[in-house]
C-alpha cells in the first residue's frame, strides 16, 4: 500500500458535532475500502489565503492513510460532491 496524505477545508460556521461527524465519514470511507488510517487531524480555523465561496476562513483538516489508487479515487469522489468541503487536496507522501 502506498502512502498519502489529504488536506481538505471544511467551512468554518460548522458545529464541532457536524465536523466530527464529516471525519469519521472520511475515516470510515478509507477503512471501507480497504486503507488504513495513520493520522487524523484537525488543525483548526484558519485564514485562507484568498476568499473561497466568499469565506474567508475555514477549518483545516489532515487525513494521512495508506491504500490502493481506487481508495484515493473513491475519496476524491466523495471530497468533491461532500457540502461541507470547501476545498481538498491529495497527495502521495514518501513515508
Amino acid at each position: 500500500m502506498t502512502n498519502y496524505e489529504a488536506m481538505f477545508i471544511l467551512q468554518p460556521d460548522l458545529e464541532e458535532e457536524k465536523v466530527a461527524e464529516v471525519m469519521e465519514k472520511f475515516r470510515s470511507l478509507v477503512e471501507n475500502h480497504g486503507g488504513e488510517v495513520t493520522r487524523l487531524e484537525k488543525w483548526g480555523k484558519r485564514r485562507l489565503a484568498y476568499q473561497i465561496q466568499h469565506l474567508r476562513e475555514g477549518l483545516y483538516i489532515i487525513l494521512r492513510f495508506k491504500g490502493s489508487k481506487e481508495v484515493v479515487q473513491e475519496l476524491d469522489r466523495v471530497f468533491k460532491i461532500t457540502d461541507e468541503v470547501i476545498r481538498h487536496i491529495i497527495v502521495r507522501t514518501a513515508a
